[in-house]
């Protein structure tokens, strides 16, 4: 047991070595700013004890240098590592609770919502939301997809989705349906702002500031230690629902606070980020090939592996079409389509 607990924190002490390194990198691309090898020179320059007056680090960076670093980069790169983390830790927990590989944390609608949401507030609104004193697209989307999956799950429910995951996965597919046609009619009546609204729906990384970050934080935190409390619980529901409450597991409860954490987590960043896709579906499986399908490994490692994921995913869609960008959700499909072809192949030959 005691083997065990230790190699699973080794895997999460390398995880997060190599979250560091990747985090890293990603301050240090960009079309502006000061020479990528003096950045890091930099942070440390900045900490106490590593500057002037202790070890004399010193960057030659200035303080408008350190304004891109600091203000435009450093947000952006933390804010993608929150979403990467979110959206791999919901996709796994998701995957566990309904015992099915090839769901994602959009699974019951918090991205259909979410893009509902903002298509209203951008037609409706337009350009003269910049104005506001807050930015409302980020609060009715995040509104938009939590209600949805509300609506999901009570749908669900009233047909036996507390007992059977199939159930409230068909009533997932079925909302999420009902609010793309929306969507789309709504687009159709408005076609002014389809691009502006397209822009949000492939993800926007490129607008993050600190103000993001501290919206969505408390609500990730929230979430993650919830799943990260139940990821022996998703463990036991890998042998059945009736073999798990033979074992004790009062599963209709766990399904729910599993559901609600995992919306209330990709809710949120959905809120800020706009629709990513392929994160919650590739990274949990990168996390199985490499350290196996137990929960108890997969969970906390989807945190640590997802953040350094869409970090990475970020650097080529802000580096290879300088100054102009690749939505991130365009280079995540990049990658995530083939990820399943060869994971499929594997499969197959395996067999």
């Amino acid at each position: 047991m005691f083997d065990g607990r230790r190699a699973v924190a080794a895997r999460v002490v390398l995880s997060l070595l190599v979250l560091l390194v990747v985090a890293c990198a990603g301050v240090m691309m960009g079309p502006a700013g000061p020479t990528w090898w003096r950045i890091p020179l930099a942070l440390l320059e900045r900490i106490p004890g590593f500057g002037e007056g202790g070890l004399g680090v010193s960057s030659g960076v200035s303080e408008r240098e350190w304004s891109i670093i600091w203000d435009i980069r450093m947000p952006r790169v933390v804010l993608a590592g929150i979403v990467g983390s979110m959206l791999s830790l919901g996709g796994a927990t998701y995957q566990g609770v309904f015992r099915n590989p090839l769901v994602d944390p959009y699974l019951l609608g918090a991205a259909a919502g979410g893009g509902l949401g903002a298509t209203i507030v951008i037609t409706t609104f337009g350009s003269s939301r910049v104005e506001w004193p807050i930015d409302p697209v980020p609060l009715v989307a995040f509104a938009f997809a939590l209600g949805t999956v509300a609506i999901t799950y009570l749908v669900g429910a009233s047909f036996g989705g507390l007992r059977s995951s199939s159930t409230l996965v068909l009533a997932g597919v079925a909302m999420v349906s009902l609010m793309t046609a929306i969507q789309t009619f709504i687009l159709q009546r408005n076609s002014d702002v389809v691009r502006e609204v397209y822009n949000w729906i492939l993800g926007r990384l490129a607008t993050a500031s600190w103000s993001d970050v501290i919206l969505v934080l408390p609500y990730v935190a929230v979430s993650t230690a919830v799943l990260l409390f139940h990821r022996r619980h998703l463990d036991v529901l890998r042998v059945g629902d009736e073999e798990a409450t033979a074992l004790g597991i009062p599963v209709a409860r766990v399904r729910l606070t599993v559901v609600i954490a995992a919306t209330l987590g990709t809710a949120a960043v959905v809120a800020v980020s706009g629709l990513i896709g392929f994160v919650g579906l590739v990274v949990p499986h990168m996390v199985r090939l490499i350290a196996g399908a137990s929960y108890r490994v997969v969970v906390p490692l989807a945190v640590t592996v997802g953040a350094s994921f869409l970090i990475l995913a970020d650097i080529p869609g802000r580096t290879l079409s300088s100054p102009a960008e690749v939505p991130i959700g365009v280079v995540t499909a990049f990658i995530g389509a083939p990820f399943f072809i060869v994971l499929l192949r594997t499969r197959q030959v395996s067999r």
